[in-house]
Parts: structure tokens; sequence; C-alpha cells
């Protein structure tokens, strides 16, 4: 009879084991996707930024131009790989050129980084 209990013992403890190796598997897994999720959200921080700062780049192009409308200076270009647009809207928001300082009512300028859109919009009195 002891040897019957002794068998028992090894099944048990072959069972618990393997329990064990299984919870500690899925916690570790959970804890991986979650950190995955953390660096993709910091990631997304980061290009949100980027893209927020290429709209203020746009905004104030669209400024420079409204302000000094026969320059021949290049547009900015961003090094960060991030881009902006912008559009100058006269007061029926029709699109027009931004050097056209007398018509110029409204400012819009869109920045992207990867997947993150920022947008600013100036009004202009």
């Amino acid at each position: 009879m002891i040897k019957g209990k002794n068998k028992k013992r090894g099944q048990a403890m072959i069972l618990s084991v393997l329990t064990l190796g299984t919870v500690m598997l899925g916690a570790s897994a959970i804890a991986g996707f979650l950190a995955i999720y953390q660096i993709r959200s910091s990631w997304d921080a980061a290009n949100s930024a980027k893209a927020i700062f290429a709209a203020d780049t746009g905004i104030e192009w669209g400024l420079y131009k409204y302000s000094k409308p026969t320059s021949t200076a290049p547009a900015p270009v961003m090094s960060n790989g991030a881009y902006y647009s912008v559009v100058c809207y006269d007061s029926s928001l029709n699109s027009i050129d931004c050097s056209s300082s007398a018509s110029v009512s409204l400012i819009r300028s869109s920045g992207r980084s990867s997947n993150s859109n920022r947008s600013f919009e100036l009004g202009i009195k």
C-alpha cells in the first residue's frame, strides 16, 4: 500500500507543477501584451507631438506669407519625418493663396506624423 500512495503523490505533484506553469505562462503573456501597448502608446505620443509641431509650423508659414506676400523664401521642411499643409480662406470660406493678404480671413494648418493628425485654425480680422 505504501507504493500506491507514493504514486498518487507523484501524480498530484506533476499536476500541480503543470497547473502552476500554465498560470505563470498566462501571466507573463498578459504582462507582455500590456508592455507592448504601453510602448505603442508612448510612440503614438511622440508622433502626436511631431504632428502638433508640424501644424504649428504650418500656421507660422501661413502668417509669414500673409504678412510678407512678396517674399520668395522657401517653405520650411520638417527634418523629423512630419509634414504639414496650409490652406488660407477668404471670408466666404473660398480657398485662396495666403499671399493675398487683403482677402485672407482664416488659415488652417494640418500636421501629420505617422498615424497622428493634428490641426490648427487661425482667424484673422
